[in-house]
């Protein structure tokens, strides 16, 4: 699994700020074929498939890196140790099908975002 890294730079750089395309959900009919993808197949203009399918893409890829957030912070307050019912970071792992040093990392990860402070490499 890759190591978690915000969505707010890389190696101490200044935050990229992309404005992705946005998600729309796909029609029932195009989900449950697999040869309709955003309805990319439509478009016949190779200038227009690249651009929107970059658009698409840097999209994923915003949105995977803010729900990892998310996961790091979940994970951080799941193992708090003022929780009572407070989780080990193997019964995280396994929650979220982690290995338990990846769940040390998110977890620890978390806690640098509930701070606001910066995030480690």
């Amino acid at each position: 699994m890759p190591e978690p890294e915000s969505a707010h730079g890389r190696h101490g750089s200044a935050p990229r700020r992309l404005k992705p395309a946005p998600l729309l959900f796909e029609p029932a009919a195009a989900a449950s074929d697999e040869a309709h993808f955003f309805d990319l197949e439509s478009i016949e203009d190779p200038r227009e498939l690249l651009s929107r399918s970059t658009e698409l893409a840097l999209a994923f890829r915003a949105a995977t890196d803010r729900a990892m957030e998310f996961q790091a912070m979940a994970a951080a307050q799941l193992a708090d140790p003022r929780r009572f019912d407070r989780l080990t970071p193997a019964v995280i792992a396994e929650r979220a099908e982690w290995t338990e040093d990846y769940a040390k990392k998110m977890v620890e990860f978390g806690r640098e975002l509930m701070r606001g402070g910066e995030v480690p490499d």
